[in-house]
């Protein structure tokens, strides 16, 4: 990961949970409040109404957002993996919804699951004590 190393030459300390967290509410965001205003984008030339290539670069960068964020909090502070499997079900909804006609059902399940993850994690890493530069104890 590139965007890792520039952050650790920078001395950037990023909160890869906050950053997950963010990622699931925007894509909720995106998919919940477009129906809304899908009457003005044609006149505004702007065409993101399912954009299968948008839409599939958020659900990526939500991936590697929670992957790297879950896989840093497993390995180097608490070792459980239960954020993984809350993650993983949440993960496994956001697909789904590619596929249904009951999107926004899904996107809200998809959301609960990959935010309850990163709080859970976030939660456990702050608990552990390890010795870790990441954050303070």
């Amino acid at each position: 990961m590139h965007f890792v190393y520039i952050c650790r030459l920078m001395n950037i300390k990023l909160n890869w949970d906050g950053l997950g967290i963010a990622t699931s509410v925007l894509c909720a965001i995106h998919c919940g409040i477009l129906p809304l205003i899908i009457p003005v984008l044609p006149l505004l030339g702007v065409n993101i109404i399912h954009n299968s290539f948008f839409e599939w670069s958020m659900i990526a960068i939500a991936f590697f957002v929670g992957i790297y964020s879950l896989y840093h909090g497993y390995i180097k502070h608490h070792h459980s993996i239960k954020p993984v499997i809350v993650f993983f079900i949440g993960f496994f909804f956001l697909v789904i919804k590619q596929f249904s006609s009951h999107e926004i059902i899904f996107l809200i399940i998809a959301v609960i699951f990959i935010i309850s993850a990163h709080i859970n994690n976030f939660r456990l890493c702050t608990k552990s004590k390890c010795n870790s530069p990441h954050h303070k104890h």
